[in-house]
């Protein structure tokens, strides 16, 4: 298995925690009648059920990019140390934001979602020049 793979991994793992502490924020929220009924009536999240939710839906905007990304780097047999790092940035990266969101700093926040997206970029590294001679030749 290759690091980023193993990073794919790890983020849909990230992915399935997520959205097991949102739905426990918003059962904290809402309580137990709201959570299992039908939910006719729509409750929106607030406080710490609102941050988490945005937090998974930031996550659920990333993932398939990276995902993409990871896929066609290993099915071209183009990692390198860049795809390597890049993997590992973008999940801790990940891994940092939902805390920092979760309590709700803002700056920090932000710093911490442009290093992960900067993970996708640099996973994005080996297959520029490939792309554009593909594109430029065709």
């Amino acid at each position: 298995m290759t690091v980023e793979i193993a990073m794919l991994f790890w983020a849909a793992v990230l992915g399935l925690v997520q959205v097991g502490a949102q739905s426990f924020a918003y059962k904290a929220q809402e309580g137990n009648s709201y959570t299992v009924g039908a939910r006719d009536e729509h409750r929106p999240a607030a406080g710490l059920a609102g941050r988490m939710e945005r937090a998974l839906r930031n996550f659920f905007e990333t993932f398939p990019i990276f995902a993409a990304v990871i896929l066609a780097v290993y099915a071209t047999e183009r990692s390198n140390q860049w795809s390597e790092i890049g993997a590992q940035v973008y999940f801790w990266g990940r891994l940092a934001y939902v805390p920092a969101y979760a309590v709700g700093l803002p700056w920090i926040r932000t710093f911490i979602w442009q290093i992960a997206t900067i993970g996708i970029v640099l996973c994005m590294v080996p297959l520029f020049d490939k792309a554009l001679l593909t594109v430029l030749t065709e």
